[in-house]
């Protein structure tokens, strides 16, 4: 018996890897994460499969299905979207699991940064602008440590992926006008590869705005950067010297 924590991608039930895939198609026991992945996947288990929704389980509430599994000897497919690695709260399930001798494996999957990416048809990280990529979020019920504020981190202007954070724009574009500028290319892109993905495209001086025109208040990364104002140098990677 193994839980498995399975990267579900971003949305679009293609981009889960095929390892991740076979896995819940043999799996016994799901958990996975609400309205955050794609119920599409869920077809693929077994039909006797028994399933569970995360976003209605405390950590002792999935303790008690590991533990179930255990006693049958049956595999469990725990589904997170995106990548598990990003927010996805698996190092405390792994800590338990350690504590109950049960044996796990983490399979990775598209994070919506890199979907978005994929939307906007952009590259992160361009010669002669950045060759650095943050991912970071405003604080709310998780804390962030002083030296990784917003301000801070967004004084070496990187490309800056901000997650679970829509709902704070207007104090983004206060952290980071003093070192972006107004005029800096902002994405917001709202779930990305589902069917109703949303797209923003403007400069940090007017991305609140349309934000709240566009009435997106979760379920969207922002990306703020000046690659996204399509200026850069060639690569050496292709250069013809």
């Amino acid at each position: 018996m193994r839980v498995y924590f399975i990267g579900a991608g971003p949305g679009d039930p293609e981009l889960i890897t095929v390892k991740g895939m076979k896995i819940i198609q043999q799996s016994g026991y799901c958990i996975y994460a609400g309205s955050l992945v794609n119920p599409v996947l869920l077809k693929s288990l077994p039909l006797h499969a028994k399933i569970y929704d995360s976003s209605k389980m405390s950590l002792e509430d999935m303790v008690v299905v590991y533990k179930e599994a255990m006693e049958h000897n049956i595999d469990v497919a725990r589904i997170h979207s995106g990548d598990p690695s990003i927010y996805g709260a698996i190092q405390e399930q792994m800590q338990a699991l350690d504590k109950l001798g049960i044996t796990y494996e983490i399979i990775p999957g598209v994070s919506s940064f890199v979907a978005a990416a994929a939307v906007l048809r952009q590259e992160l990280t361009l010669p002669g602008v950045t060759q650095t990529i943050v991912i970071t979020r405003m604080e709310g019920k998780t804390p962030i440590p002083e030296k990784e504020h917003l301000g801070v981190l967004a004084t070496a202007t990187p490309t800056l992926c901000i997650f679970l954070s829509i709902d704070k724009i207007e104090e983004i574009v206060r952290e980071l006008l003093p070192h972006y500028g107004k005029d800096c290319p902002v994405a917001v892109v709202y779930r990305a590869t589902w069917p109703d993905q949303k797209i923003i495209c403007t400069k940090l001086s007017d991305i609140a705005e349309e934000v709240k025109q566009e009435a997106i208040t979760k379920s969207a990364l922002v990306i703020v950067g000046w690659m996204l104002g399509k200026e850069f140098k060639r690569s050496v990677l292709y250069s013809q010297h």
